[in-house]
């Protein structure tokens, strides 16, 4: 298994880690590759990485859809995030990409792999694991 460690800058931050998965793929031999966020306000997902603007339009909307307003029933001291966990429940904390035969992942032409953040900035860690 393989760790991506990043920082992200925002509450709300949705990061491309594309790049940084194809690279944890040492051995390509197997028949596809699970990406896992393990933390419970941050998930992963799978989009198109093209245009950053989907990433930021992203952020802004699963802000508006859960939104910090309402009547949070999970209120801790210093760590008001009960929406954080509800943004990260939408996303889900994994994906699995097929993998080609020549060991590529089988994204589509726009796709890419998103970290998704959403009680940041702070420091992260992403798992990538090959099937066999």
């Amino acid at each position: 298994m393989h760790e991506i460690r990043l920082r992200t800058t925002r509450r709300s931050h949705v990061v491309d880690i594309t790049r940084d998965v194809r690279a944890a793929i040492a051995d390509p031999s197997g028949s596809a590759v699970v990406v896992y966020v393990p933390h419970t306000t941050a998930g992963v997902t799978i989009n198109e990485h093209a245009d950053p603007a989907v990433a930021r339009d992203f952020e802004s909307a699963l802000e508006r859809i859960v939104d910090d307003g309402w009547p949070w029933e999970h209120l801790e001291p210093g760590e008001e995030n009960a929406p954080t966990h509800v943004r990260a429940a939408l996303m889900g904390p994994s994906v699995v990409i097929p993998l080609r035969d020549d060991g590529s992942l089988a994204l589509g032409t726009w796709q890419g792999i998103f970290f998704c953040e959403f009680d940041g900035p702070r420091d992260r860690t992403v798992y990538v694991q090959v099937l066999a």
